[in-house]
């Protein structure tokens, strides 16, 4: 007797999902801080570098995010940056630098961390490099103080006030150069004592440039930026 088997096939149905039309999940980008502003501590301002190989010194900045942060480092020839002389970007905390010999400069830090995210920058230092056989220091250019650089005034008159230092502490006077030429070459005020100047009679709807020559009497001089305002 034959033996029949009854082979029974099973069907399996496979549902397959489409993972390519759904919306895909993604986290939150979490917001990004700037780094803490480093503070400056060598060399801080009013100092005479003995070598003009300097070590640039800072305290470090902290990250809420614990980003890595590099510091961009700035050394002018004035306090305004324009030009910048140098620019160094460093890991550390220090940074060697060699700079001419006998001259003023001035220098600021910022921090940045690894998603571009910057810093204020710090305060701004100026320093000496001493010259060989110096014996007198040149005094620092003027810093401006008002009115402030492009401001519009109202009226005819205004009174540029600006600050100086000298390292020798010696005593300062100016002379002060004011007109509309973007080289101001009229001498308005000369060897005065004072770090303030009231310029009248002022034409309306007029660009005025000035700068100020600090002088410290022993033959050191230094001659500030150009600033310039504008009247009304």
């Amino acid at each position: 007797m034959k033996k029949k088997y009854l082979f029974l096939v099973g069907v399996f149905v496979f549902t397959i999902i489409s993972c390519g039309g759904g919306d895909d999940l993604q986290e939150p980008e979490v917001d990004n801080t700037a780094p803490t502003t480093p503070t400056l501590i060598y060399p801080l301002n009013n100092t005479v570098c003995i070598d003009h190989n300097i070590i640039f010194e800072w305290g470090a900045s902290t990250d809420t995010e614990g980003n890595r942060i590099t510091y961009s480092l700035e050394i002018a020839e004035n306090n305004s940056f324009s030009p910048i002389l140098q620019t160094e970007t460093t890991f550390g905390q220090s940074k060697l630098i060699s700079l001419t010999s006998g001259k003023a400069y001035y220098w600021r830090i910022k921090a940045v961390d690894s998603r571009a995210a910057e810093s204020e920058y710090s305060s701004i230092s100026q320093f000496l490099t001493e010259g060989d056989g110096d014996s007198n220091h040149l005094p620092f250019a003027p810093n401006l103080i008002s009115p402030a650089l492009n401001y519009e005034i109202t009226g005819t008159s205004t009174t540029l006030s600006w600050s100086a230092s000298d390292v020798d502490e010696d005593t300062l006077s100016y002379d002060v150069y004011l007109d509309t030429n973007a080289v101001p070459v009229t001498l308005v005020s000369e060897n005065q004592s004072a770090t303030t100047f009231l310029a009248e009679g002022l034409s309306p709807a007029s660009t005025y440039y000035f700068k100020v020559v600090a002088k410290d009497g022993n033959g050191g001089v230094s001659v500030g930026q150009t600033w310039s305002f504008t009247t009304r």
